[in-house]
């Protein structure tokens, strides 16, 4: 039996899982569903949605402005005043219909609602599916700072649906593709190397490499809700990633990257710091560079471009005491956690980059 199956009563997959969500929201008797989307959800996905829920529940549907730009504090205060004044109450709930900015803050809205009401996750975008909205955690931006504000509570139910994919733009799906490259590369180099080629891929390939992907995230984020261990080597790439994510956000003159754009540069960076402080070998740290550079074409970053990415880093999440730690790989497949590198190492990353 599949380890995936162990979870599959939080987490469910396909058409048929409409059924369940139904009877999970018969069974659960909430006063209102409030529907969380942006505009494009509003317009893709809530009709394909609104067919196939029972539509006897007491609803509403809530609109924001898409972009990581408005996953902050002022968004969140509009969300609260919404529900309060469409008289949500501790029994309602919020349903998640988006992306990784929806399901990050639609969950720390409902969590903290009230002092927190159930949500549920329906992730319309390949990263969402694979990251944002498995593992519990929400969260929102601060002054264009990753995810500096969240607390840990899960989604009382998640729905995957791969057939919402067929209206995402390759860019957005290349953004999920760096997440399922990271999962390969911490935790399984079987699945790193399917993911490798991709050429033939069809839709049914897809829904598997995703049910995988939530595997690997589900088996280590039950091991530790926190983040206080095991759970860290889900940040390989991202202490760069969210550095140069958030440099590129507060930058007028820099292009805005997408989540996974950002992760994929943290990804060779980071492939480069393990091949000079631990056991990486050169021609895995090649492989990965060559893996990842064929679906994210390179950026070019300054000396002092990287010197402000570097200021950012001590905002990371897991630095200690003023240490930055980073996760590094032993091998493809194997990670460990709480690295610590030089600056000249960060600085010598990037040149290998943009070589």
């Amino acid at each position: 039996m599949s380890d995936f199956r162990k979870y599959k009563n939080t987490t469910v997959f396909g058409e048929n899982a409409y059924k369940n969500l139904n009877k999970f929201l018969a069974k659960k008797s909430y006063s209102k569903v409030f529907f969380l989307c942006d505009e494009n959800t509003q317009k893709h996905c809530i009709p394909y949605l609104l067919q196939r829920i029972n539509n006897s529940i007491n609803s509403e549907i809530i609109e924001i402005e898409s972009g990581e730009e408005n996953k902050d504090i002022a968004t969140c205060q509009q969300l609260w005043k919404v529900l309060s004044d469409l008289d949500g109450d501790r029994n309602s709930v919020v349903l998640n219909l988006g992306g990784g900015v929806i399901t990050d803050m639609g969950g720390f809205v409902a969590a903290t609602f009230l002092r927190g009401i159930d949500f549920i996750n329906i992730p319309t975008t390949l990263l969402a599916m694979v990251d944002a909205s498995i593992g519990g955690k929400t969260g929102i931006n601060r002054a264009n700072l990753k995810n500096q504000i969240g607390l840990f509570k899960k989604a009382v139910f998640t729905l995957i649906d791969v057939n919402y994919l067929n209206t995402l733009p390759q860019n957005q799906m290349r953004s999920g593709l760096a997440e399922m490259l990271k999962h390969g590369l911490i935790a399984d180099k079987s699945y790193w190397n399917k993911l490798s080629d991709l050429s033939q891929l069809t839709l049914e390939d897809l829904e598997n490499l995703v049910k995988k992907s939530i595997e690997i995230k589900t088996k280590i984020t039950s091991k530790d809700q926190q983040e206080s261990g095991i759970r860290k080597i889900l940040n390989f790439g991202h202490t760069l990633g969210h550095a140069i994510e958030s440099f590129c956000l507060e930058n007028e003159n820099k292009k805005t990257l997408l989540h996974g754009e950002a992760v994929a540069i943290g990804l060779i960076l980071e492939a480069y710091l393990s091949y000079q402080t631990s056991s990486l070998s050169k021609t895995a740290l090649n492989e990965i560079k060559e893996v990842v550079s064929h679906s994210f074409k390179p950026l070019k970053f300054t000396t002092s471009d990287i010197g402000n990415i570097i200021n950012l880093l001590k905002f990371d999440k897991k630095n200690n005491k003023g240490i930055i730690n980073f996760v590094l790989l032993q091998e493809i497949g194997s990670a460990i956690i709480d690295c610590q590198v030089s600056e000249e190492l960060i600085y010598d990353a990037f040149q290998f980059y943009q070589t």
